[in-house]
C-alpha cells in the first residue's frame, strides 16, 4: 500500500464509479485505485479528482488504470462494472451483456485481491452479486450487494418530502431484490423512532412504496440516456466505509441466505451488520404472511434466472 496507507479499489469509471470514487475521497479514508478497460478513460476522471484534492484538503492518491496488478492489496473493492440501463430496459435486460463483464472482473480480482470484501453495484445486482461470489469462490459473507442502502435512501426521501421532515430523521428498511420487486417494510420504517404507519395512510405509504421500487426506473426515464449515479455510488461508498473502518452498521445488502427467511443458496435484500469482514450478522426479521411471500417471491423470481439464464 502507497505510504503505508489502506486502499479502496473502484472498478468502473463510469457516472457511479466516478461518483463512488469522489465520495470516498471526501471521506479521507484511504488510496483510491479506479480502474476500467478505457485506461484513458480512468486516468482522466483520477486525474481531475486528484486536482481536487487541494480544495477537499485530500491527501491519499487517487490513480487511473487498466491494469488488475494496481488493485492488489485493496481492502474493499466496489464494483460498477457493466452496461447501465436505457429506457425501456429492465435490469434483467442486461444480464446476458454484464455476467461476462462480472467474470472478467472476478478472475483479476481473485489473482490480484484475493482478500478483499466485493461490494457489487452492477445489475441486475442480486444475480451479479451470486454471479461474481460463485466466479471468485470467495467466502459468501466477503461479496455484498449494493441493494437496501439505496433503495432505503430513495424511500426516505419520498417520506420526508411528504412530511415535510429532516431526512436524517426518517430509518427506512427496504428488503428483497434490487429491483421492482423489492419489500418495503413500513412497519420498520420510522421517522424519529415513530413507525410510519402512525404518520402516515396506507394509501400514501403504499404510492411511497410503490415510488420507490420504480425509484431507479423513473431516473432512467427522465434523463433519457443512461441511468442514476449520485445515490447509487454514495451509497456504495458508505457500505465501502463501513467495511474498512469496521463501523459495523446496521443496514439492509443483498446477502447470501442459507436457510434465513426460509430461503437458501440465494442473495437477496435483507438487514445486516457490515464490519471488517463483509457481512458479520444477518437478521431475521419477524416477518407477516404477505411480507414473507413477498420477500420469498422475490428470491424466487431471482432464482429462476440464475438456473435459466446463468445457468446455476
Amino acid at each position: 500500500m502507497a505510504n503505508g496507507r489502506r486502499k479502496i479499489a473502484v472498478i468502473g469509471a463510469g457516472n457511479v464509479g466516478a461518483t463512488c470514487a469522489f465520495v470516498l475521497a471526501q471521506m479521507k479514508i484511504a488510496d483510491i485505485v479506479l480502474l476500467d478497460i478505457y485506461e484513458g478513460f480512468a486516468k482522466g476522471k483520477a486525474l481531475d479528482m486528484s486536482q481536487n484534492s487541494n480544495i477537499l484538503n485530500y491527501n491519499g492518491t487517487i490513480t487511473g488504470t487498466a491494469d488488475y496488478a494496481d488493485i492488489a492489496n485493496s481492502e474493499v473493492i466496489v464494483v460498477t462494472s457493466g452496461f447501465p440501463r436505457q429506457p425501456g430496459m429492465s435490469r434483467e435486460d442486461l444480464i446476458g451483456k454484464n455476467a461476462d463483464i462480472v467474470k472478467q472482473v472476478g478472475t483479476g480480482i481473485r489473482e490480484h485481491a484475493p482478500d478483499a470484501v466485493i461490494i457489487m453495484i452492477t445489475n441486475p445486482l442480486d444475480l451479479m452479486t451470486y454471479h461474481m461470489q460463485q466466479v471468485t469462490g470467495f467466502p459468501t459473507e466477503r461479496v455484498i450487494g449494493q441493494a437496501g442502502v439505496l433503495d432505503s435512501a430513495r424511500m426516505a426521501h419520498f417520506i420526508a418530502l411528504e412530511l415535510g421532515c429532516a431526512e436524517e430523521d426518517v430509518s427506512p428498511m427496504v428488503l428483497g431484490g434490487h429491483g421492482d420487486t423489492m419489500v418495503p417494510l413500513p412497519r420498520y420504517t420510522t421517522v424519529g423512532g415513530i413507525p410510519i404507519t402512525q404518520l402516515m395512510s396506507e394509501e400514501t405509504i403504499a404510492a411511497i412504496s410503490e415510488r420507490t421500487a420504480k425509484g431507479g426506473g423513473e431516473i432512467v426515464k427522465l434523463l433519457e440516456r443512461g441511468s442514476a449515479f449520485y445515490a447509487p455510488g454514495s451509497a456504495a461508498a458508505i457500505m465501502a466505509e463501513s467495511v474498512l473502518n469496521d463501523r459495523k452498521r446496521v443496514i439492509p445488502a443483498s446477502c447470501h441466505l442459507s436457510g434465513e427467511y426460509g430461503l437458501e443458496n440465494i442473495y437477496i435484500g435483507v438487514p445486516c451488520i457490515i464490519g471488517a469482514n463483509g457481512v458479520e450478522k444477518i437478521f431475521e426479521l419477524d416477518l407477516t404472511d404477505s411480507e414473507l411471500e413477498s420477500l420469498q417471491g422475490s428470491a424466487h423470481f431471482y432464482k429462476s434466472q440464475l438456473v435459466d439464464i446463468l445457468g446455476y
